[in-house]
């Protein structure tokens, strides 16, 4: 009998009915569905807002509100069962921003713009889908951002230029962040950042803002794009939070997010695992199945220790994110589970590449698909370097590399 890595360790009943819901979803939408749109790039909206018109994207978001109210051990439950679903890492980054991006609202947005949207994200009628972080100057070092957002009477205005950022042509709004104050201006790199809520219909109709898209060899249906905004106006309200504290507000809920992105990755894994298992236990040469060849059958084994182990560290720290754990702690947590589960996703992925043999790269069997995702999530959101930087300077004290 075959052990399924996300039947291991104790969920309470809510995170088993999370499971059971979402994979009741997952299930009305087969291998070929995510085959066929991930070869025209289409965006899989009816996937998304069967899970949107069900609430799932309030999961996060307080009761009161409208949303579920739920913690980031329930959000990694469901996101790690959509990308083992047979979408993969790509159909789990096809909801993710809709359900974190709302986190900054909850957390730091004024109570009238919580009350104006944060119920409409939760029903699933407004999307908040694209955050606007990344620059073509400043990737891994977001404090090198330059968007500047210059104050103007009751507006800001913003100028400036964004890449790799995801899911705009599915978002009704982005979280943006800019520079309020000039680095030049600041004692401190990680001051004068400031984070607000765009209205992206508005900003095409005030001809402030174009979209070029990205073109890409993984994720193909989650489309990322280059954003110019050239004098934006932003009423003040759209503020989140604290002029020139958006960066320790981006930071305030990193951890929890990271854990989520690691349980994506091992849904990826245990589906490329899943999909090399079956193939191996069916596919006959030399007279038996090629499963029973150690030199087959020992990677498959490899990976699926190397999940487990990852998954371990992955619920470990939402756990601890659900009871309140301290930042450092939970940042070695969420780092560390990054980092073992990209590396197992990514060694399951080429375990079944293998395990296929030419078929390996064959769009039909799937599995080149699963690499290409796995080898993207070493990079996003943040490469694995870094989450070893994190590690080395907080969690082994050694001095600081970057």
């Amino acid at each position: 009998m075959r052990v399924d890595p996300r039947e291991t360790g104790d969920l309470t009943e809510t995170q088993r009915l999370v499971r059971r819901s979402i994979r009741d979803i997952c299930d009305g939408y087969d291998d070929e569905y995510w085959r066929e749109h991930a070869a025209t790039g289409e965006y899989p909206e009816e996937f998304v807002d069967e899970l949107a018109d069900a609430g799932w994207f309030g999961i996060l978001i307080p009761e009161e509100y409208g949303g579920a109210g739920m913690s980031t051990r329930e959000t990694a439950v469901m996101m790690e069962e959509i990308a083992a679903c047979g979408g993969g890492f790509a159909a789990a980054q096809a909801v993710h921003g809709g359900i974190y991006n709302s986190v900054p609202l909850v957390e730091y947005a004024d109570e009238s713009l919580k009350e104006e949207l944060l119920p409409a994200v939760a029903a699933g009628d407004t999307s908040i889908q694209a955050f606007g972080l990344t620059e073509p100057n400043a990737g891994s070092e977001s404090t090198a951002i330059e968007t500047r957002a210059r104050r103007e009477g009751d507006e800001y205005v913003v100028s400036g230029e964004k890449i790799w950022i995801s899911r705009v042509d599915q978002s009704d709004y982005i979280v943006l962040v800019a520079r309020t104050t000039p680095r030049s201006a600041v004692k401190r790199r990680t001051e004068g950042i400031s984070m607000f809520l765009v209205d992206l219909e508005d900003a095409y109709a005030q001809d402030a803002l174009e979209i070029s898209e990205i073109d890409k060899t993984a994720s193909e249906f989650v489309h990322s794009f280059e954003l110019f905004f050239e004098d934006l106006r932003i009423p003040e309200e759209h503020l989140i939070g604290d002029e020139g504290e958006g960066f320790y507000q981006v930071l305030d809920g990193l951890n929890e997010e990271r854990l989520v992105i690691a349980a994506e990755c091992l849904g990826l894994g245990e589906l490329a695992l899943r999909t090399a298992t079956e193939y191996a236990g069916e596919r006959e040469v030399f007279g038996g199945p090629i499963g029973a060849n150690q030199a087959v059958q020992h990677p498959l084994a490899e990976a699926y220790a190397r999940l487990l182990a990852a998954r371990s560290v992955t619920f470990e720290g939402a756990d601890a994110s659900a009871n309140d754990a301290p930042r450092e702690r939970l940042g070695s947590y969420a780092n560390a589970a990054k980092y073992l589960a990209a590396d197992a996703a990514f060694e399951a992925a080429d375990a079944a590449v293998q395990t296929h043999g030419g078929f390996g790269v064959a769009r039909e069997y799937d599995v080149e698909r699963y690499f290409r995702e796995a080898r993207l999530a070493r990079l996003v959101p943040i490469t694995q370097e870094l989450a070893l930087n994190f590690i080395g300077e907080k969690s082994l004290g050694l001095p600081r590399s970057y």
